[in-house]
C-alpha cells in the first residue's frame, strides 16, 4: 500500500507543478486513477530516475502545499 493517498481533485494541482519541476514530463506519463498510488509511485520513478522516498516525499510536498506552486 502507497504512503499517501491522493484524489483525482489534488493529483490536477499536483501534477501540474511536477510538470513545472521536471518538464520533460507529459499527461499521458502522469495518467492518474484515484487508488493507483503505488503504480504511479514507480512511473515517477522511472521517469526522473529517482528512489521512492524522494518520489513520495516530493509527492508528500506537493499536496502539504497545495494552494502554493511551488513544489
Amino acid at each position: 500500500m502507497a504512503e499517501i493517498s491522493i484524489s483525482n481533485q489534488d493529483w490536477s494541482r499536483v501534477k501540474i507543478k511536477l510538470q513545472r519541476k521536471y518538464n520533460h514530463l507529459t499527461d499521458a506519463q502522469l495518467q492518474y486513477t484515484e487508488g493507483q498510488e503505488d503504480s504511479l509511485i514507480g512511473r515517477i520513478m522511472e521517469l526522473v530516475n529517482r528512489d521512492r522516498d524522494y518520489v513520495v516525499f516530493t509527492l508528500k510536498k506537493a499536496l502539504v502545499n497545495i494552494d502554493n506552486n511551488r513544489l
